[in-house]
């Protein structure tokens, strides 16, 4: 899961630099993996025979939660920077353990909750909020856009797992990636002709971010509790941050890389000694 995280962490770059609108960053990340997945999704099938019906519906409200987070994390980007969106988007390191908490009965282990406080603490340092961050168009309204997606983006965490445990990963993964895709054809601002360079930036988001990123954490997430999972999450954050400094020339402050630091050593912590209590239990 570690490898898909930091997949991930590269998609804000590849869209900043794509300079196109949520919908079309949405939509060609989406459809540029499907070529990919269809035939993965086949010999799944093959294998392990098609998902049940409810199992797929499941799926599509992931999917379209999916793309309700990545429209309006994808506007985020340009109103308060790639890095910073992607440490605000990172909510979810709460919001997850809550809901399967509340819905799965899954408790929620005694060192995550000890190192929560650390993680949202990086959270807060390395998002500016203790200072004037100057990046972006519009800060304010790209952290309310970031917050809302951090919603959408932990219930679609919460039903990925949901599909992953239930069911075929890559068949649902495939059908996440239509519905979102989908969404995204009908949102306003969509431009079916981007031209070759942005072509080429969504091209990338698409193998890093939905191939090697979120397809792995796809495979990797039955295996693992949902407080593990949203530790090793935070790895997208730090590794956005750093990519948007050495790509884009979004240089953190010294309290922003010291929130990273926690962030990584809260992480590191509940998903290591996490992953040993679960291991023994």
């Amino acid at each position: 899961m570690a490898v898909g995280a930091l997949g991930i962490a590269t998609s804000g770059v590849f869209i900043a630099l794509a300079g196109v609108s949520p919908a079309t960053a949405t939509f060609f990340r989406c459809a540029l993996a499907l070529p990919i997945l269809w035939p993965l999704a086949r010999m799944e099938r093959r294998r392990e025979g098609p998902p049940h019906r409810r199992h797929g519906m499941v799926a599509t409200l992931a999917g379209v939660l999916f793309a309700a987070d990545a429209l309006l994390w994808t506007q985020a980007v340009f109103e308060v920077g790639a890095g910073l969106t992607a440490v605000l988007v990172n909510a979810q390191v709460v919001i997850v353990p809550v809901l399967a908490l509340l819905i799965d009965r899954e408790p929620i282990s005694r060192t995550y909750r000890l190192m929560l406080p650390l993680m949202v603490g990086g959270i807060l340092l390395t998002a500016g909020v203790f200072e004037s961050v100057p990046t972006g168009t519009d800060p304010l309204r790209g952290a309310v856009h970031a917050l809302l997606a951090a919603l959408c983006y932990a219930v679609f965490l919460f039903l990925l797992r949901r599909t992953a445990h239930a069911g075929p990963p890559v068949q649902s993964y495939f059908v996440i990636c239509v519905s979102a895709a989908t969404v995204a054809a009908l949102w306003r601002g969509m431009v079916f002709a981007p031209g070759w360079p942005a072509l080429g930036w969504l091209a990338l988001t698409a193998a890093c971010g939905q191939l090697i990123g979120w397809l792995a954490v796809a495979l990797a997430a039955p295996a693992l509790s949902s407080t593990v999972s949203a530790a090793i999450l935070m790895l997208v954050p730090v590794g956005a941050l750093a990519l948007a400094a050495l790509i884009l020339g979004e240089n953190p402050t010294g309290l922003q890389l010291f929130g990273c630091a926690l962030m990584l050593a809260g992480a590191y912590t509940a998903a290591t000694r996490g992953y040993r209590d679960q291991s023994a239990g």
